[in-house]
């Protein structure tokens, strides 16, 4: 008796179990009917920031349904060693050909980057000049100077904004758009990359419009140089700006000072009868 009923539990157990698996078959038949096969794709293993070099320990293959397949996914780890992220890419998310680029010495160039018409001018700061060297390639800059109208007279100095809203190609050698110029051999054997770094510089290269670059060269050379503020890169409004002069620092203490300038002026030309 408890053999037939061991054997009668087996019989049961095993239609039980084929039950199950033809439900699980129906529903991955109709999954995959629906979703599409599996594929396999290279997603990150963890965050990659701009700019940073992709490696081995950075990616990774995994399957997915077909129709979760992001459009220019890839399916080999292989194809993305040794590249860079072009944007910030999140744990998990697949890895797609507008995502990263490659060291290829034919991309790279500042000459493509400036604008039909522009040109590239290239100043020399430091860091009160600009900004602590916190500006970066693809910032919006206006440029400011000091204009001398009297030999170094106070009250005749005045600070004025000369050009608004202009483009940063590059700082030092790091160019926009692009992955830095060094860094990296061209014949993709990458040793070591620091790109997430801008602030090394000593040069900033500006987008100018031709008269715009005379205008920084007679600045810089005849003038008391220029410097930089920044400004939000969605912020494209050209603000009329009067220069500030002494009188206009002093406030309620320009009066005192007219009269202090003028009295010294007024000696002046007195010693010169």
């Amino acid at each position: 008796m408890n053999s037939r009923a061991f054997t009668l539990s087996l019989v049961i157990a095993g239609i039980a179990m084929f039950m199950v698996y033809s439900y699980i078959e129906g529903v991955e038949s109709q999954f995959k009917q629906e979703y599409g096969s599996d594929v396999t794709v290279v997603v990150a293993k963890e965050d990659i920031k701009e700019l940073e070099l992709i490696d081995d320990r950075k990616v990774k293959a995994v399957t997915v349904p077909q129709k979760f397949k992001m459009p220019g996914a890839f399916d080999d780890p292989q194809e993305v060693f040794n590249t860079i992220a072009t944007m910030p890419i999140v744990a998990g998310e697949q890895i797609t050909k507008p995502r990263i680029t490659y060291p290829d010495g034919g991309r790279t160039g500042l000459s493509r980057q400036i604008a039909i018409g522009k040109r590239a001018f290239s100043v020399q700061v430091n860091e009160q000049q600009a900004v602590s060297r916190l500006i970066k390639p693809g910032d919006r800059v206006d440029v400011l100077t000091l204009v001398d109208y009297a030999g170094g007279r106070k009250e005749r100095l005045k600070v004025k904004t000369v050009l608004q809203d202009v483009y940063v190609l590059a700082t030092g050698k790091y160019v926009t758009k692009e992955i830095p110029l060094v860094g990296y051999k061209v014949d993709r054997e990458i040793k070591s990359m620091n790109l997430n770094t801008y602030t090394d510089f000593n040069t900033i290269t500006l987008e100018l419009a031709p008269y715009e670059v005379q205008k920084l060269i007679f600045l810089i050379t005849a003038g008391n140089g220029i410097f930089f503020s920044l400004r939000n890169n969605d912020d494209k409004k050209i603000e009329k700006i009067s220069g500030t002069r002494l009188f206009d620092v002093l406030g309620e203490d320009a009066g005192d000072a007219r009269a202090f300038f003028a009295e010294q002026e007024a000696k002046a030309q007195g010693k010169t009868k």
